[in-house]
């Protein structure tokens, strides 16, 4: 499958964007709209990175705060050049890292109530919260977001989609099913980060309780590569260049099993499919 997304990819510690023309380059948006990069994902830290070039922020922080800000760095990014952190629900692998990052860099903290509520022991003192309802489209200066209930075995949990100038990017993870509402949101997107958490077969067979499989079976738990493939044949359309695979089991699936079953649902596009990983942060990724 042709790439159609553009990576930049840095190696350099501590740069700034400014510092550094590729990414400078990034930082006054030239020829693109948005920037996304995943820092992790899985169930040891989830946190994603996406930037218009004037507005930054991340969705989750699940990582420690010392580590997100060396997985920025890593890709020249400067978390000083964050603007607001939005959650998605309340389990410690999405928000260890929100509270310490809010207070340190004075970000606001887009959360809604149920999940600050339940979350609030873990977060500590926010430099600022401002509560958003599924549903409820809002605004973060030049990035239009859009969250949507998800089901998954959390108070109130949500995906976004992230919209700027027309590019539109659609992120759907932690959760058991997906509900006609969550395809209605997903339809149209650039980019798709979609939950493949498990091979079915895998998980089955594996070292798992068995109520911890029934769990991540259930209609509140995970989407496998099966059902993660069906989903995609769905919403696969002209304008979908890439599909990056989230919140993949380390013990449950591999990144090949993920990609060769899901990959079979590319009939009618030519998006790229790629596997975010747990241990290392992605490519900083454009897309117009």
């Amino acid at each position: 499958m042709k790439p159609t997304g553009t990576a930049v990819d840095s190696d350099i510690q501590g740069v700034k964007m400014k510092d550094y023309p590729a990414l400078k380059q990034f930082q006054v948006k030239p020829d693109f709209n948005l920037g996304v990069c995943i820092l992790a994902s899985g169930s040891k830290g989830n946190a994603i990175f996406i930037s218009s070039g004037d507005t930054s922020l991340l969705i989750d922080a699940g990582l420690s705060g010392i580590e997100i800000e060396r997985r920025l760095r890593s890709r020249g990014l400067d978390p000083k050049d964050l603007n607001a952190i939005l959650v998605s629900h309340e389990h410690s692998d999405h928000i260890q890292g929100v509270g310490v990052l809010s207070r340190r860099y004075k970000l606001p903290v887009y959360i809604n109530s149920k999940t600050q509520k339940a979350g609030v022991s873990q977060l500590g003192n926010l430099h600022d919260f401002k509560q958003f309802e599924c549903g409820s489209m809002f605004t973060i200066n030049d990035l239009s977001i859009h969250p949507f209930s998800i089901s998954h075995d959390a108070l109130d949990p949500c995906g976004f989609t992230v919209n700027q100038n027309g590019t539109k990017i659609g992120i759907a993870t932690d959760l058991g099913i997906a509900t006609s509402m969550v395809k209605e949101h997903l339809k149209g997107c650039t980019l798709l980060i979609l939950e493949a958490n498990h091979d079915e077969q895998m998980l089955i067979n594996g070292p798992y309780p068995w109520p911890v499989k029934q769990r991540i079976k259930s209609r509140t738990g995970h989407l496998s590569n099966e059902a993660s493939k069906t989903l995609l044949n769905e919403l696969q359309h002209d304008g979908l260049q890439h599909v990056m695979l989230a919140h993949l089991s380390e013990t449950n699936n591999t990144p090949q099993k993920a990609v060769n079953e899901v990959g079979r649902a590319l009939t009618r596009c030519k998006a790229r499919l790629d596997v975010a990983l747990q241990d290392k942060c992605g490519a900083l990724l454009r897309f117009k």
